[in-house]
This record gives structure tokens, sequence and C-alpha cells, in this order.
């Protein structure tokens, strides 16, 4: 007789136990995450003015004295369950910047807003799909050997895309660096684009935050050439921010000048190394700004939201370029499982984090992001709502926020993660049902707005 798998052995264990709809409570509660967090402790909520004991909560209680959470990854390689969550949540902070909401008025999505795409600069040729790629008559070839062209049509899913057309002449320092100081690329954008509009109407750039002032959310992409793209959406609002409207010169086609302007014009220096020298690093050639009109052409306001909510739940690792998990180690590099691309920019990160004069730039500890740096989206303080504020909404809708004019006292300790294989199994089988159940309650949304 063939035995049972061991997930499968382990889920009819869990199932005879008789705290088994309990755990199935707790797994149900986190959304089917991947990896809960294990807590153990206790919350006591009592009146403030009575000293009335409202709530008690104990773990003692739960299947094996712990409470499930959600782990909160973004990444859906980590957690299916919680990145659907995250994105979620980066919609309706993004929507809320374009069209209102969550403390945002109504009136900004009449406000200038562009869509803006930044790409990063070009490093060398590599393969490219849906075209003929790097046609060639001479033949030539570069120093290395290899031709200078390639002349094929490849396939969407051809693992040479985005590689090299010659590794040897591919400049994978300055692709580092340009990522590791890319974070600092769009500070001095940011900062060019408020200067231009300035000086496009004569002010002083130093008074342009008493007339207007400049909100934007970004989130980064990595490309198949394992190089970050920026996507932003970028709203002139009048200088309290969302609650005032902008001043009449402030126009979609003065903003789109100036960030087009920027785009090209602003540079970093990078540290000087006497083995690399000085670099001066600039966005790529490629740039987008395209205007956001609720009522006429335009990209769709809900569809840019999304757009941008699904990259943060994308890491280096979707693309092959990088891991979703720190490297530590020289082996760990060699060993991590992306293209020899990806391996050849982690190797120079490695490299280039050794030399004293890159130590500000902790290449190493980024080394599983190409020397990519800091948060995936990031946004300006008056765009919208925050993470903070939205997680807070939605533990109040639940019923588990605190009651106003009560004191808790919480006591938690961290005791494990993750699931028992058995676990495993019945947390991927609730997440699928949830995630099947938002897809048909999104068809039958959207069958009701083409009926009307």
């Amino acid at each position: 007789m063939r035995q049972l798998p061991e997930a499968d052995r382990d889920a009819i264990r869990l199932a005879q136990d008789p705290k088994f709809p309990r755990l199935l409570e707790q797994i149900t509660a986190t959304g089917g995450c991947s990896h809960p967090v294990h807590l153990s402790g206790s919350t006591t909520t009592v009146d403030g003015t009575t000293g009335e004991i409202l709530h008690h909560y104990d773990t003692r209680n739960e299947p094996g004295e712990r409470l499930l959470v959600r782990c909160r990854n973004r990444r859906a390689t980590i957690c299916p369950a919680c990145s659907r969550l995250h994105a979620g949540d980066t919609y309706h902070l993004v929507r809320a910047g374009l069209l209102g909401g969550k403390n945002v008025p109504d009136a900004v999505r009449h406000r200038p807003r562009l869509f803006v795409t930044l790409t990063a600069p070009s490093f060398g040729p590599v393969h490219q799909s849906s075209k003929l790629c790097h046609p060639r008559r001479d033949g030539g070839t570069c120093e290395h050997g290899l031709p200078l062209g390639c002349g094929l049509v490849h396939a969407p899913g051809a693992l040479s895309i985005g590689q090299p057309l010659c590794p040897d002449c591919y400049d994978y320092t300055a692709h580092v660096l340009w990522h590791a100081h890319a974070s600092k690329l769009w500070d001095r954008f940011v900062i060019d684009v408020r200067r231009r509009l300035a000086s496009s109407i004569g002010l002083v750039q130093s008074h342009f935050a008493q007339h207007a002032r400049l909100s934007f959310a970004r989130v980064g992409e990595y490309q198949k050439r394992a190089a970050v793209h920026v996507h932003a959406v970028v709203r002139l609002d009048g200088p309290a921010g969302p609650d005032v409207e902008p001043p009449a010169w402030g126009t979609a086609e003065l903003l789109i000048d100036a960030v087009r302007a920027s785009a090209r014009q602003v540079l970093v220096r990078t540290p000087y190394s006497p083995a690399v020298g000085e670099l001066n690093l600039r966005w790529g050639a490629q740039t987008d700004a395209r205007p956001l009109r609720t009522d006429g052409d335009g990209p769709d306001d809900d569809a840019v939201a999304a757009y941008i909510a699904k990259y943060v739940t994308k890491g280096a690792s979707d693309t092959g370029a990088g891991t979703d998990y720190p490297l530590s180690t020289w082996g760990d590099v060699e060993s991590a499982p992306v293209s020899e691309h990806a391996r050849a920019l982690m190797r120079t990160c490695w490299r280039l984090g050794g030399l004293p004069e890159y130590a500000p730039l902790r290449l190493r500890a980024w080394v599983h992001t190409l020397g990519y740096r800091g948060h995936i989206l990031t946004k300006s303080r008056a765009y919208s709502t925050t993470y903070a504020a939205l997680r807070a909404e939605r533990a109040e809708y639940q019923g588990h926020a605190d009651l106003p004019d009560a004191l808790t006292e919480r006591h938690w300790r961290y005791v494990g993660s993750g699931h028992t294989p058995g676990a495993a199994l019945i947390a991927a089988g609730i997440a699928e049902d949830l995630a099947e159940s938002r897809r048909l309650g999104l068809e039958r949304r959207h069958e009701g707005e083409w009926c009307r």
C-alpha cells in the first residue's frame, strides 16, 4: 500500500486534534499566510474610569498555546496571501492621491497629475524581444571576438532576453553604482523639477514652497536586463498640499516640460575611487510623462494605481535579477539561483563593497538586490494616506481597534514562525479560495458596471 505524502499525513493528524477548528480559524484569519509569525502572550483591556475588565485574551487556550499573525511580506514569491493584501493597500494609497478619499479631498482629481516613467541608462547592448535583435550588416565583432549584433527574433520568454551580447563589454561597475545611487538621483530629479517650475514663472527656487507643492508616489521595477526603472505619479498642489488649489500657472503642460528637462539634465557623481574613478550617473534616454485626466484622454487613474500596486509585490527574483533574501558570503553569491548576468552584477557588487570609498553604500548588504537600496515604494508626505493608517482602518473595521477611554495592557513574545507541512497545505488551500472569491467578486462588479 502506497504511503501518503508527509503533508497529507500531517494534515490528517491536525484534523484529528480537538482544537483543529480553532487552528483553522487562525489560519483563515491570516488569509492563508504562507509563513505566519507565532506569538505567545495576553491582552487585557479595562475601562479607564471604573477599572472593569472589558476584554481579556490569552494564548494559553489556543492550539499550541500560540497565536498566528500575518508575516506581511510584500513579495508574491514569499507569501502570495500577504502580497495580495499589500498590493491592495498600495492600490488604495496611490488611488487616494489620484482621485481623493482616505482623508484626501476629491478635488485632487482635477489637479495637474502625471504618470512618469524614468529608465536606467544603457550599460551595454542586451538581447531584446518582439523585434529583430540588434541587426548588423557589417558582421563586425567586439574586441573580445563576439558579434556586435544578433539578428534573431527572440520569443518573449527566451532566457537570452536581457542578457548582454558580450559580458566582457558590459559595464557592470556602472550598473551597480547606478543602482546604489538611484534613490539619490530621484531626490535630485524632484528638486530640479521644483527649480524649473519656479524659474519658468520667474520665481526664486527658495520661494517655490510658498506657491505650490509637488507630491509623488513612486515604485521601482526590475527589467529583464536587471536594471531598475521608476514609475511615478506626480501631482501639483497648492503650498499647503492637497487641501489647497495650485496656482493658475500650474498646468500639466508646464509640469511635463519640467519633468522631461530634469530627466535629461540631473546627475549624481559617485565617490572618487582609485580603482574606478568618478562616474557621472544619469537617467536613461527614454522618459515618459503623460497627463492623467479623469474625464478625457489619458491613462485611466484606476489602471495606473493597479499598475503601481502590481510592481510593489514583485522583487528582483521575479525577473531572475536577484533573490528575495540577503546573501552574506561569496559562496552565497556563487550558489544563488540567478542568471549569469545577475551573478556578474552580484560579484561586482560584492567586490565594490570591499572598497573603503564605497563603504557608505553598504553594497554587500544589498548584493541580493544588485545594489538597489531602500523601499520599493516611496511617497512624499502630502501625497495621500499611509500604510499605517490603512492598516489601522482595517483593524477598526474588523473590530480589533482599541476602545475609546480604555486602557490596554499587552504582554507578547515571539515563539516561532512558519507552518508544519500539513498546516502549509491547508493555508495554501485557504489562500487560493480567498483569491478566487476576490476574482469572482471583481468580475461581478465589472459586469454590473457594464450593464449600467
